[in-house]
């Protein structure tokens, strides 16, 4: 390489304007360097889209002046000829935590006593901290830069990665020289948000990701309030996110569901996030697509398991097994579906991977346009500094990499990475370049050579025909030393690199110890491993299912038109049971009830010898909850089950094989007032807004008794500690609703308040309860407590001593919904008995059985059952228990519960007497759509196990490969029950 340095710039002249400084340098010379930088005859990637061979980019003060073919290059240039080489703009990591000071985890660790925040003058809960600046804790890491640099990047947008609102980021240059004056290229590049309470904070609330969102909610209609001017006192923190809500938002979601939630929350105030991904946004690609936001994407791509042990293998879920086999493929999906998306170091096991990581998503179908364009132009674009960085167009930053070649090439050398104009040397780019292959006479013998790899540090394979010898090979300071084993010979040489020479010629110590000249003739160029493999064929990906988790559907299963023919059909109607019914369902719907219909071109069943029911409702679970409790206030009226339903549940599948349909998704019992419920129907396959009830009516969750009072939890600290004080509680919050009603109705200004719009709305009879409840005394507190009010108590569930207050629950109007004989789990059931149901039916009480236990729910048809031993119930009433009663205290039952015309098809054809110990649901339909059948569940179980066989052997054939691999680990979801926190 030659430096031309011409004799004006010798002489300091300057080509153009000069900037005066208004700050006094004490630290050397006042004379600055005006000279301009011309690097020529490279391969320029302008942009990731915009390339100019055999260019020029002129460079002064730190920005690019001119770049193009033909570019008149100043008198005062310093010229850099970088023929062969090439140039990228330098990376961008936009979700970075670089040289900023990170929270520390508070010593008290775990679940706390504080329900109060610790500071005054900010917002009321500590986990919300807009007013935090990264700027303000950021001190320039050297090593880290160096890193950094070294990996390509000029430019990190860093901030403080903790807490539910973060505050502000800082966007800096990873120059060498020069001051932060100069690396800071904005102050507040950008506001932060996750679902994540703070490390640091000890505050209770919240305790769950419903609550988080809960809270963001909350706290974007405070804000709103706020601006309005209707508060006397000044919060900093609303102060701060009010300032900072022209900035980029980012949402650290790390998760494909979370994405679809933070901007639900975002689309409910007006606002679009720039959203970190977790990597499995393939799985539901049209889902985020539709949220339109911006993804920032993590490179960090599982490894294989170590499955060679047949038992460890056992542990590794299928659900993990096709993550490690698609996951790669997730950027080259995304840009299939033209999703905006930047790259992002961030949870890269290894950083120095980060090359390796895109190769292999480019294998995958990644193009290496977008690759680079997701850590240049793209992340540039969303901050909004396209007119500065990411390019290398005339006025941006001189921020860009000297590569020998495609600078995500596994053989590339990064020469330079210049950042604002700097230059930072990573490998001597002088040094000749003596890959290719060669061959070489030696002894009587001939031998090939082939030296590969990077121009920096080149590897070696010596062959002697088709054998591969043991070799060694390295290459410092322009002397390549080369030794090559022949069996028992050994051959040692020292050449230099002559830069004239394709050749290598030096010195050769025989195996005889003799010495003599050799020359290693070049016989062909170096061929990139890029090139060589560009026929290799994209890696096998396995097909998706629905959902993307052990069971799930290659293809979700479709309505159909049927005809259930000759079946005992159980109506739970005014018609009881049919003897060799039929029963025609069109388009969802349930069309016809009797004998002899005709199909209508119908899939027509034979149900001879087996019975067709309503589908079963549990009015009480937790199955399909990714939270049940938010405990950290005493009430959560505020929080919202449908915010966390999880669609891939396996208990959804599960609990379709026990003839399951429908569910109230209800919060736990941490608090007298819960959170509002989610019914659902289990559409196993489909995203959880399709799951949840069009039109759904409105639930919330209330509790008495042990839980409530925390006895079972040690704790001593939360209000309430008594019976007596959970009285006080619900008296308390539904005076605050009256008073707020009040207001709001009045026309004068009023703080939206979540929690109390709800209560609000039991007040006015939109809201049903659905209350927890087993003791007697609570429960007559509760009905004369409403009474007071003038609200009514939907449901009394678990109630096992419904049985004593029976006749006051039918005079306030109030259902049950208990277990069938669950007793002594706990000292308030001591007083429990099967005949609860019966005893509460008899007084006239809307009787249910639910499960509250993702167990018992496969099996409700025999916990109905029960109640015919246990109180002499008919066959039909109890029946009735799980389907229609649920129904009715749902407030469902216009359409489902039943076998009538016009409601939902969402029935089961049962093998036998549905009560039966010995029934198994064959077929389970929700709204005419088979999503269990019992037949197609063994090919499912075949195809799984195949499936499952490939996996292992993809993942053995890549530890056989080389390939870095994790040990097995078994997933386990958690079981919620109603005191699960």
């Amino acid at each position: 390489m030659k430096w031309k340095l011409l004799l004006l710039a010798l002489l300091g002249l300057s080509y153009g304007s000069y900037a005066q400084k208004y700050f006094p340098k004490n630290d050397g010379v006042k004379a600055s360097n005006s000279n301009y930088t011309a690097l020529t005859n490279a391969r320029i990637y302008v942009s990731p889209t915009e390339v100019i061979d055999k260019g020029t980019l002129l460079i002064h003060d730190g920005k690019v002046v001119s770049v193009g073919k033909r570019v008149d290059v100043p008198a005062n240039s310093m010229v850099l000829d970088l023929e062969g080489k090439s140039v990228y703009p330098s990376f961008i990591d936009i979700f970075s935590s670089f040289g900023v000071e990170q929270a520390k985890r508070n010593p008290s660790g775990g679940r706390s006593a504080q329900y109060g925040p610790s500071r005054e003058g900010f917002y009321w809960n500590d986990h919300i901290m807009p007013e935090n600046n990264a700027v303000s804790k950021y001190k320039f890491d050297t090593k880290e830069a160096k890193d950094l640099r070294g990996l390509g990047f000029g430019v990190v947008n860093s901030h403080i990665q903790d807490g539910i609102v973060r505050g502000t980021g800082v966007l800096l240059a990873l120059n060498e020289e020069g001051n932060d004056s100069e690396r800071i290229l904005e102050d507040a590049s950008g506001q932060y948000l996750s679902f994540d309470r703070s490390i640091a904070k000890a505050q209770s609330y919240p305790t769950s990701l419903m609550g988080s969102m809960a809270l963001l909610r909350q706290m974007y209609h405070d804000a709103s309030w706020y601006e309005g001017g209707n508060v006397s006192t000044t919060d900093r923190s609303l102060e701060a996110l009010l300032k900072n809500k022209n900035q980029v938002q980012f949402f650290a979601a790390g998760d494909n569901g979370h994405i679809l939630r933070a901007d639900g929350i975002g689309d409910a105030f007006g606002i679009q996030y720039v959203i970190l991904a977790g990597g499995q946004e393939y799985e539901n690609i049209q889902d985020v697509k539709a949220t339109m936001a911006p993804l920032v994407v993590p490179l960090n791509f599982p490894e294989a398991f170590d499955v060679s042990n047949p038992y460890q293998a056992g542990y590794v879920s299928l659900e993990d097994m096709r993550h490690w086999n698609h996951a790669p493929s997730n950027p080259g999906v995304l840009e299939e579906n033209d999703i905006p998306f930047a790259f992002t170091l961030k949870d890269l096991k290894n950083t120095k991977d980060v090359h390796k990581m895109i190769r292999k998503a480019m294998e995958y179908g990644l193009s290496e346009t977008r690759a680079l364009e997701a850590l240049t132009a793209e992340p540039a674009r969303i901050l909004g500094k396209s007119e500065e960085i990411g390019t290398l167009q005339q006025g941006r930053y001189a921020n860009f990499l000297i590569t020998s070649g495609p600078v995500f090439g596994s053989e590339t050398t990064l020469y330079e990475n210049w950042v604002m104009g700097k230059r930072h040397v990573l490998a001597d780019m002088d040094k000749k370049d003596i890959r290719g292959e060669y061959a070489l006479s030696a002894d009587g013998k001939e031998f090939a050579l082939s030296v590969s790899g990077k121009a920096s540090s080149p590897k070696l394979e010596v062959k002697k025909g088709e054998e591969v010898l043991k070799s060694k090979m390295s290459y410092d300071n322009d002397w390549v030393m080369v030794s090559f084993s022949d069996g028992s010979d050994s051959y040692r040489t020292s050449a230099l690199a002559d830069p004239k020479s394709d050749n290598l010629s030096g010195k050769m110590i025989l195996p005889n110890g003799k010495e003599t000249r050799f020359t290693a003739r070049k016989t062909g160029p170096f061929k990139p491993e890029e090139e060589k493999s560009k026929d290799k064929k994209t890696p096998e990906l396995l097909p998706l299912s629905y959902p993307n988790v052990g069971y799930g559907y290659q293809k979700v299963p479709e309505q159909q038109n049927l005809l259930f023919k000759n079946a005992t059909v159980w109506t739970g109607e005014a018609e009881g049971i049919l003897q060799n019914a039929d029963v025609l369902i069109k388009n969802g719907k349930i069309t016809k009830v009797g004998t002899n219909l005709s199909a209508g071109g119908a899939k027509v069943i034979d149900a001879t010898g087996k019975h067709l029911t309503a589908g079963i409702i549990d009015e009480h679970t937790h199955i399909a909850g990714l939270a049940i409790n938010e405990a950290g206030h005493n009430s959560s009226a505020e929080v919202k089950m449908t915010d966390v339903l999880d669609s891939e549940d396996i208990n959804i599948y599960r609990n379709l094989g026990g003839g399951v349909t429908s569910a109230q998704l209800l919060h736990g019992s941490a608090n007298p007032i819960g959170g509002r419920s989610a019914i659902f129907k289990l559409k196993w396959g489909q995203s959880a807004s399709e799951m949840i009830y069009t039109d759904m009516p409105k639930f919330i969750k209330f509790a008495l008794g042990e839980n409530v009072k925390q006895s079972n939890w040690q704790s001593f600290d939360r209000f309430p500690q008594t019976r007596m004080g959970v009285e006080q509680v619900f008296e308390n919050y539904f005076q605050r609703a009256k008073e707020y009603q009040v207001l709001k109705d009045s026309g004068k200004p009023y703080r939206y308040d979540e929690e109390m719009e709800v209560l609000a709305e039991i007040l006015r009879g939109e809201r049903y309860i659905s209350c927890h409840s087993y003791v007697q005394s609570e429960i007559n507190m509760l009905m004369k407590l409403a009474d007071r009010m003038d609200f009514k108590v939907n449901t009394f569930t678990h109630i096992l001593e419904g049985y004593k207050v029976a006749d006051k629950m039918a005079e306030h109007g109030a259902g049950g919904s208990t277990f069938s004989d669950w007793w002594a789990y706990k000292y308030e059931v001591k007083d429990a008995i099967p005949y609860n149901a019966a005893i509460m039916h008899s007084q006239g009480v809307t009787v249910a059985i639910n499960s509250d236990d993702r167990e018992m729910s496969r099996r409700l048809n025999q916990e109905a059952g029960k109640t015919v031993k246990y109180g002499g119930l008919s066959e039909e009433e109890a029946w009735k228990t799980v389907t229609l009663n649920p129904a009715k205290l749902l407030h469902i039952d216009d359409r489902v519960g039943s076998i009538k015309v016009g409601k939902d098809a969402d029935l089961v054809l049962w093998t036998d007497h549905p009560l039966s110990i010995y029934a198994v649901a064959e077929t389970t339909y929700i709204e005419g759509v088979p999503y269990f059948d019992r037949n197609e569940d063994a090919k499912l179980q075949q195809r799984m196990a195949s499936e499952r066989s490939k996996l292992v052997e993809m993942m053995l054939d890549e530890k056989a490969g080389g390939a870095s691999v994790q040990p097995p680990r078994q997933k386990q979801k958690r079981a919620f029950t109603c005191n699960s926190l």
